[in-house]
């Protein structure tokens, strides 16, 4: 995987096409991320690096309810990718 600016975008699409609004500021973030789920808000510590952002999207993903049904076609790939990605290294 690529770790870019684009990579980056289609992870965040597939958290905004879910409903949720990610933020980014700083603070101290133990895991450099804090997930509001009542307000279904994702808060990054701002000064993760594009590398460590992917990173913590990717964990985040695996770990929130998705509605699949309203991702389009290409984050629904990437979250397959993902799922599957995820569910070898377990």
């Amino acid at each position: 995987m690529k770790y870019t600016q684009s990579t980056l975008d289609k992870y965040t699409a597939i958290l905004s096409e879910s409903g949720y609004i990610i933020r980014y500021e700083r603070g101290t973030f133990q895991s450099g991320w804090c997930l509001l789920e009542s307000r279904k808000i994702v808060v990054l510590n701002k000064f993760l690096s594009t590398e460590g952002r992917i990173n913590t999207l990717q964990d985040i993903i695996a770990q929130i309810p998705i509605d699949y049904d309203q991702l389009t076609l290409e984050s629904q790939k990437l979250l397959d990718s993902l799922v599957n990605k995820a569910g070898h290294a377990a």
